[in-house]
């Protein structure tokens, strides 16, 4: 770029939220000029960046400039902006009026999305709305062509990423205008397109944009433009928030701009990115805009911190009011092609920024014998009780009462007159009534118990906060095979300087960094980013020689486009660097990685590539092709200009402002405040200490030492705390307790984590269907993480099976494996592999995987056989085997089980499996999962003593146990107070049951006592085992009673023992839910447990039915086999409309983007859509069901097994049924062929699949 001007002024602003901060460089001023202004204050000015710039021009020319005014640019050399308004579109659903142009067929495919409901206990499945208003579907089709004999075809073409596609059908453009037409006569001009396989065929969506921009569209927003991979459904929703966000940005920007003279062409004016790059307002668009603040973060800390004031790799802090923003740097930036923000899955070069629900806002509460923070904020409007709004009680409150907010140094701005300070008062009030509640509680538990002081609960929530934001760094550093405590925190932001030290300690870092423009680093990280340009496109093909050779000619010439761009913005060769990258990823599997090509340019990209796979993924996949799916290259124009100043050395020691009270762990210090700007380079502070930064507030707690470097930031040592924490009264200690929640399931999602990363199959690393889980050494659920619901809670039997059966014969070093049902499995597909751990030779705890083998054996490739009579039919049975003995992999045994089973009957030769390298490299996988949550077990042991964390292990227990009781004692008054029973009311009595499509019942008797908070579950009645594979083991009902229990509580407790403690459930021996060791099962997991959670929350009167099913569907041949589970509509609730085409209840398992589908197997998906009118009527809608019709291109077997077929998802309260689902088979003759809820039917190519899965049952009369 040109010569910098040094006689003009340098503007880098970030708008937020709340307020815009502003960093200017002004000439003779070498610490440059800070200020800070409200986001919004109409009253006073239009737009806060304006206003900055306007503020600083006038203290520098000394002339007074009006608003009305256009702002003079003679003065100004650059503006770098960043700016929240693209984000807070998006969260607040502001954005601009578009429709949705889509292949036709898939009207409802970013709807449906993968599936996946965000939460699985939230019966209501609130998902965020659509973008769109409106969909058109488009008469088009292209399809992948994998079998390339007849390329001579006219219809044949080659595509972008070298894939062959035929162009089924041509898009009808005259079809197509009636359609435009009447988006524009309904008021919409913008366009989001995305059709099938438009990532390598982009003719039919250019095709699109012409069309639409002749007839006067003034945006459209192209997928295949935007982001050219493959996966139709991110690449779809990228353009939906491109088309919804960038003309608000445009229009914002427009605004921006006008406000200044004539000159501001020869003013270079750059707005950051989310990737952390800069562009040029032409190039700013939506879908790069949504991380554009927190980028600036990222950049400023990465810039000025790491090499200059330390060599160890950062985490960046950055706490905000609302939320907390994680993220890594160490070296270079870390950057992911694929995020979600506010519901939308963008598909874009981003920063690496993992966002937490906690913030100096976040609410404090009190519920069932714990302590609470967030995820709910009390926002800005009204705030903490201390902005004298109003407001609730939030984590600033807290370290307002705590001595860590100065109000001193705090702006006076609240009240009516916005002239009061901070209301410590009013603060200290709040909290002596919750002292109060508090304190009535522990000795309700404990009459002995000692009272808590204001100054405890204030500091025990402020403990509590830190250990939510601890949660998310670990995850940001272990999950992609780093140790946390070898890093640095870089904190920064208005709140996090006050948490840095607790949280560093927590993590177990030695050094903390605070910038000293924390308050305002996301603004000053504008000044020293980079201009970016990328451009990318699709190459599909195996990694070899020739391939290489193809994506160096691809690279050339997109290396020509991102330097010509660069070029054009004034840069010169010598100022542009270029990085070439090779999205990779191994055959078969999803986890792909952008691999950078190496800096002395030697093409070496698969063995890069295998070292980083086995970095981020524990190992290293040998003997599987290496495919290459994108060519992307980023040119980088180096700026160079703000650079950091070093500081003279201070020649006096550091000088105390003032002292003042704060209060720590063991009560108030006495603690010295000194002002950063009066201290310098080499200056050293014991803890504890304050140092104020601005308008942030750093706490320095005891055993810790605080200096100021060279460059004029903070530097903090920090000491390792000695922990422990002695268990000295009878009950809980009502702060720990909530950081042990935290922690405990802390090391079951590490765990999960863990075996996510290491797995290789597809059901595993990709569908997500697997569970880890912590238990007691009596076998007790401690913590599950919240995978799979259907296996929740259902481990704890097959640990105390495990262990009734082993006994004392348990060494450290063993690894139990097993999946019998008789043993307390699910069915034989969910392999179980538990560890005992032990601590000085004593068991003390246990940990568990269950992961879904997508082959274990038996009569169907698959091992989800329709028609299976008895558990030998359905693979390997193993009730006990010692996988690991005594530090040993037993794969030889372990190998034997697997491909040779056994059954009852000689004669029979049972199928073992097909797939056993992948079932021992997923084994390997739980094993290394559950070695991941010993050492975690360990170390809590290390910090806290073992009677401690076993105590907290029971105590954890009890909360989840009082939660429950409370829920079923609300429960019980509830329907007493509709009844018009007389007499007793000490308990309720309701009786349940529903139809399998068989005829099978199972019935329930639901007796809840009123005063204790007990419940009875009664199956009596429930019909025998049936000669079919829907029996469902004991396990699998104590799974979905739990499940249903967390649900109905609808508070964030975690999921343990303690929830089935208040519980009794009574199984009939003999019945198909408590079937002999014999009885085929492997529908009971998928089916009956569905049928299960009905009746139950039916019984509690919590909602209508949902779809009662899980759709199976597998089909395959000798060469390959699939599976998934079909979503469909869930059931209406008392004040909520059923959610359409979600994944329901029991199961939470991804669907395959269509255009994955069909790159990789021999398959033609015409249909992924809703049924409509498919949920039941009522006051409350139920969600309508899905349709999914798949057309087969070779012979294959298929197999589904399904339900409610024949009985309708049930209304309640007047609402109407759901529809039944249907399976249908479309033969080449064009006959449809009923094929019944479960079969097995050899299809031939060009015969299609049909599947209709039900709708919810409705709720309430209709109007």
């Amino acid at each position: 770029m040109g010569s910098a001007d040094a006689n003009k002024l340098r503007f880098c602003i970030d708008r937020g939220g709340t307020f815009t901060d502003v960093y200017a460089q002004v000439p003779g001023q070498p610490d440059g000029r800070v200020l800070k202004l409200l986001s919004v204050d109409p009253s006073n000015y239009d737009d806060a960046p304006v206003e900055g710039i306007r503020r600083i021009l006038e203290e520098f020319t000394g002339q007074k400039i009006s608003r009305c005014l256009k702002l003079p640019t003679d003065k100004i050399e650059w503006i770098r902006m960043g700016t929240t308004v693209a984000t807070n579109a998006l969260l607040e659903r502001k954005g601009e009026s578009i429709a949705l142009c889509v292949t036709r067929g898939f009207r409802n495919l970013l709807q449906i999305g993968n599936q996946a409901r965000p939460n699985i206990f939230d019966l209501t499945v609130s998902k965020p709305s659509n973008l769109y208003e409106e969909v058109i579907e488009v008469d088009e089709r292209v399809e992948l062509v994998h079998d390339t004999k007849d390329s001579r075809s006219a219809s044949l073409v080659k595509g972008v990423s070298g894939e062959m596609v035929k162009v089924v059908k041509p898009l009808d453009v005259e079809m197509l205008k009636p359609l435009l037409k009447g988006l524009l006569e309904k008021g919409i001009s913008c366009l989001a397109v995305v059709l099938m396989h438009s990532y390598t065929y982009p003719q039919h969506e250019i095709a699109v944009e012409r069309l639409a921009a002749s007839m006067g569209f003034k945006h459209v927003s192209l997928s295949s433009a935007l982001t050219p991979m493959v996966r139709a459904v991110p690449r779809g929703l990228t353009a939906s928030v491109d088309a919804y966000l960038t003309p608000v940005i445009k229009e914002y920007l427009s605004g921006f701009i006008s406000k200044f003279d004539e000159g501001l062409g020869k003013v270079n004016v750059l707005f950051m990115q989310s990737d952390g790059g800069l562009a040029p307002e032409s190039r700013f668009s939506g879908h790069k805009a949504v991380l554009s603040g927190p980028a600036g973060g990222v950049v400023g800390y990465s810039q000025t911190l790491f090499g200059l004031e330390t060599e160890k790799p950062l985490i960046g802090f950055d706490m905000g009011g609302t939320s907390t923003d994680v993220s890594r740097y160490a070296g270079t930036y870390e950057q992911v092609l694929e995020t979600q923000i506010a519901g939308a899955i963008i598909q874009a070069p981003q920063l690496d920024i993992n966002t937490v629900a906690a913030g100096g806002g976040s609410k404090l509460k009190f519920q069932f014998g714990a302590f609470r923070v967030g995820p709910e904020s009390v926002g800005a409007h009204p705030g903490p009780v201390c902005y004298r709004k109003g407001g609730e009680l939030a984590v600033t409150d807290a370290n307002l009462v705590l001595g860590y907010v100065i109000p001193d140094y705090f702006p006076s701005i609240f009240g009516s007159n916005e002239d009061q300070p901070l209301d410590i008062e009013e603060t200290r009030k709040e909290f002596e009534n919750l002292a109060e509640q508090i304190n009535s509680y522990r000795k309700s538990q404990d009459p002995f118990a000692k009272d808590m002081t204001v100054e405890d609960i204030a500091l025990g929530f402020v403990n509590v906060a830190n250990e939510t934001m601890c949660r998310p760094i670990r995850q940001l550093t272990e999950m992609k095979g780093h140790e946390t405590k070898d890093h640095a925190l870089a904190c920064f932001g208005g709140a996090g300087p006050q948490h840095a030290c607790a949280i560093a300690r927590s993590l177990g870092m030695k050094e903390v960094l605070i910038h000293r423009f924390c308050g305002i680093l996301s603004a000053y990280g504008m000044g020293l980013a980079d201009v970016v340009e990328e451009v990318q496109e699709p190459y599909s093909a195996i990694y070899c020689l020739d391939s290489v050779q193809e994506a160096s000619h691809r690279e050339a010439a997109l290396l020509s486009q991102v330097k010509q761009k660069l070029q054009e913005q004034g840069f010169r060769d010598e100022n542009i660097k270029t990085e070439t990258y090779l999205n990779l990823r191994y055959e078969g599997t999803d986890t792909s990685i952008m691999v950078k090509k190496r800096q002395d340019g030697d093409c070496k990209y698969d063995l890069d590539f295998v070292e980083l796979f086995q970095q981020e993924y524990g190992f290293k996949l040998l003997n599987r092709n290496i495919l290459v799916s994108d060519v992307r290259v980023r040119g980088v124009g180096v700026t160079n200009i703000l650079k950091p100043l070093a500081l003279e050395s201070a020649s006096s020691s550091p000088k105390v402002e003032g002292n003042y009270k704060v209060y720590f762990e063991y009560g108030w210090q006495e603690t010295p405040l000194y002002k950063l700007e009066n201290l310098g380079y080499g200056n050293v502070m014991q803890g504890p200490a304050i140092i104020m930064n601005g308008n942030s507030t750093v706490i320095v707690e005891p055993r810790c030492k605080a200096m100021i470097t060279k460059y004029g930031n903070i530097k903090i040592e920090i000491e390792s705390a000695s922990n422990t924490l002695k268990v000295a009264e009878k009950v809980a200690n009502v702060v720990q307790l909530s950081i042990f929640n935290h922690r405990f399931m802390g090391i079951a999602e590490q765990m999960g984590r863990t075996l996510q990363r290491t797995s290789i199959s597809t059901n595993i690393k990709e569908r997500l269907d697997f569970s880890c889980a912590l238990f007691g050494p009596d076998g007790g659920l401690v913590a599950n993480a919240p995978h799979v619901p259907v296996h929740l809670g259902a481990m704890s039997s097959t640990v105390r099976w495990q262990l009734n059966y082993w006994g004392e014969n348990l060494n450290e070093g063993d690894v139990l494996v097993t999946n019998h049902p008789c043993a307390g499995g699910s069915h034989l597909p969910d392999i179980t592999v538990i560890t005992p751990v032990f601590d000085n030779g004593k068991l003390v705890f246990f940990v568990a995987s269950r992961g879904h083998h997508a082959e274990i054996g038996g009569i169907t490739p698959g091992s989800m056989p329709p028609f299976s009579k008895s558990i030998w039919e359905e693979g390997a049975a193993i009730k006990a085997f010692k996988l690991v003995e005594k530090g040993i992999f037993q794969e030889e045994g372990i190998t034997k089980l697997l491909r040779f089973p056994s059954s009852d009957d000689l004669a029979q030769k049972i199928p073992g499996t097909r797939r056993l390298q992948d079932n021992l490299s997923d084994l390997q996988a739980q094993v290394a999962a559950n070695q991941r949550g010993i050492t975690l077990i360990k170390e809590l042991i290390e910090q806290y003593g073992l009677e401690t964390v076993q105590a907290y292990m029971t105590y954890v227990q009890l909360n989840a146990e009082e939660a429950v009781r409370e829920m079923l004692k609300s429960v019980a008054a509830r329907v007493l107070s509709q009844s018009a029973r007389t007499g007793d009311k000490s308990s309720v009595t309701i009786e349940e049951e529903d139809y399998m499509d068989d005829g099978s019942i199972i019935h329930l008797k639901l007796t809840i006592d009123s005063v204790k908070g007990e419940a009875n579950f009664d199956f009596s009645g429930t019909s025998p085992e049936v000669y079919g594979n829907w029996n469902a083991p004991e396990a699998v009902t104590a799974a979905a009673v739990i499940y249903c229990l967390r649900c109905l509580v609808d508070v964030d407790i975690p999921l343990n023992q303690g929830c089935l403690a208040p519980v009794k459930i009574y199984i009939p021996p003999g019945s198909f839910l408590s079937p002999s060791d014999k009885a085929a099962v492997v529908g009971g997991n998928v089916l009956t447990s569905q049928r299960i959670t009905d009746v139950v929350l039916t019984a509690f009167q919590a909602c209508a039915c949902s779809q009662g099913c899980m759709n199976n569907l597998t089909f395959g041949d000798d060469t390959f086999g699939y599976y998934e589970t079909i979503g469909g509509g869930s059931g209406a609730g008392p004040s909520w409309d059923g959610t359409s085409g979600v994944q329901c209840h029991m199961t939470n398992t991804r669907m395959t983007d269509p255009e994955i589908f069909e790159q990789r197997y021999p398959v033609i998906l015409h249909k992924f859509a809703l049924r409509e009118n498919s949920g039941g009527v009522g006051y409350h809608r139920g969600g309508n069901g899905l349709v999914r019709e798949i057309e087969f291109k070779r012979p294959v077997v298929v197999s589904i097994l399904s339900e409610r077929r024949v009985h309708a998802p049930r209304g309640l309260k007047g609402g109407e049924d759901g529809s039944r689902g249907a399976n249908y088979l479309i033969t080449k003759d064009k006959r449809r062929v009923y094929l019944g809820s479960k079969n097995t039917v050899e299809v031939q190519s060009g015969e299609i699949l049909q599947i209709l899965s039900p709708g919810g049952g409705g709720w309430g009369s209709p109007l």
